[in-house]
């Protein structure tokens, strides 16, 4: 898949060929955006045209669309999963001021010869959002461009959307989350050294941190996984201030513990799948308490394997 960081127009090749594209800012790549990206590639396929994708990116800590759910890096890879050529993802500030007709006519016909454009009924375009299905639908008609509305996943007969897994994560509901995202929730973050104490209790962990912008889980502990070298290992992951050795409640860090692991990972971005909540973040009266606790939280993950329930691996089918 090639990805366009400006407002650039397709290769002459694949332009004369023309596009499908989905519209979208796909957050989280939820089975809700992954129905549109598969439309817009299905059409591609079938009809002998480039897919596309046009989102946009937004500096870094915005929160513009609320928290972020995935790094940029790993929506690049999701929607390349799914088949798309091409990935447009232009600064909000490039286009932002287009009026609903110029975004249309000057992008996409102008920039991506589109044959036809998919997206959710709750998309909105143009200058202040003036743009909605029904004008995207006058607009592109006398260019010839076709006007796919692909119908909202739905989870437990309510729309899915990146809100509602946001405030599904925020309270703990790991399975609700993954449910919507056809997935369990997981982070890609650097790897960064801490402060050591985890060596000196004997259970070493890797400490990520959230960046700005994007959205936190519930505070606690959970059974987690780690991928390395394509393999799945059992860990567990505290999200929180550190209670028991650290004062400062502000200061959140995010920790896993991998039993039995004892390798390098620093400065590397590491996968890490949220598969349970376990406990909420809790002072203990002294480190040997907290040991004991990680140790059981661990076992618990390694009775697990791993894996994460069954429910969490497969998409909920629309209308369920």
């Amino acid at each position: 898949m090639q990805i366009y960081h400006r407002l650039t127009a397709l290769p002459a090749a694949a332009f004369g060929r023309g596009s499908a594209v989905a519209l979208g800012f796909f957050d989280g790549v939820h089975i809700g955006h992954r129905a549109v990206i598969s439309a817009a590639v299905d059409c591609a396929r079938a009809e002998g045209l480039e897919a596309a994708v046009f989102t946009f990116s937004l500096p870094a800590g915005h929160t513009m669309k609320g928290g972020r759910l995935i790094t940029d890096e790993e929506k690049h890879r999701r929607v390349g999963e799914l088949g798309a050529d091409h990935f447009f993802e232009p600064a909000f500030e490039e286009f932002c001021d287009l009026s609903p007709e110029a975004f249309v006519t000057d992008v996409l016909a102008g920039l991506y010869n589109a044959k036809a454009v998919f997206c959710g009924d709750n998309f909105t375009f143009g200058k202040k959002a003036a743009g909605n299905v029904q004008v995207l639908r006058e607009l592109c008609a006398p260019l010839g461009i076709r006007v796919e509305v692909v119908p909202m996943a739905l989870y437990k007969g309510e729309t899915v959307s990146a809100t509602r897994i946001r405030a599904a994560l925020a309270a703990g509901e790991l399975e609700e989350a993954a449910a919507m995202l056809g997935r369990p929730y997981s982070i890609d973050f650097e790897v960064r050294h801490g402060k050591g104490l985890g060596h000196t209790l004997g259970m070493p962990t890797i400490n990520q941190v959230y960046p700005a912008g994007f959205q936190l889980p519930k505070l606690g502990v959970y059974v987690s996984r780690v991928q390395l070298d394509e393999h799945w290992l059992p860990s567990v992951t505290g999200l929180g201030s550190r209670p028991t050795v650290n004062d400062d409640a502000s200061s959140i860090t995010c920790e896993t513990f991998i039993p039995d692991f004892d390798g390098q990972l620093y400065g590397q971005k590491v996968t890490v799948e949220l598969l349970d909540y376990i406990s909420e973040s809790r002072r203990f009266e002294n480190t040997d308490q907290l040991r004991a606790a990680v140790m059981a939280w661990a076992e618990t993950a390694l009775r697990l394997g791993g894996q994460p329930p069954e429910d969490q691996m497969l998409p909920k089918e629309a209308g369920k």
